[in-house]
């Protein structure tokens, strides 16, 4: 990893205080790697000790990447919040890559990765 990716911040949509769920995994995995983590999930107020926000739009400063863990409903208004917000990288993990949300996110002219994010970073899920 180099150092401009240690400085990068990246949002984790859909966080969960459940530790067996990827979205509580891949904040770990990312912050493990150095990545300045913030959980989005309107229904948490903390994950891992980090303030969450309830959307993208919430955050103050850039993102940016997002990776992405919830379904394909909340998922296509999810893509034009990180249009909005110009977060420049967006994967799309596996059960979040749904048709609909994939062609919203192109449409929009995201920059998206159809992939697991934890192994994209170097991580293995199992580990977290």
């Amino acid at each position: 990893m180099t150092d401009m990716d240690m400085q990068k911040t990246v949002a984790v949509i859909g966080a969960s205080s459940n530790r067996r769920k990827f979205g509580n995994k891949a904040l770990r995995a990312f912050e493990h790697r150095g990545y300045t983590v913030i959980p989005i999930n309107p229904n948490e107020a903390e994950v891992e000790g980090h303030k969450t926000y309830g959307s993208v739009l919430d955050v103050p400063g850039t993102i940016d990447m997002a990776t992405v863990y919830i379904p394909a409903g909340p998922g296509v208004r999810v893509m034009e919040q990180l249009a909005e917000k110009g977060v420049a990288e967006i994967w799309l993990n596996p059960g979040a890559d749904d048709h609909e949300v994939v062609a919203r996110a192109r449409a929009l002219g995201l920059n998206i990765v159809q992939a697991c994010s934890i192994i994209g970073i170097g991580e293995s899920p199992a580990r977290y």
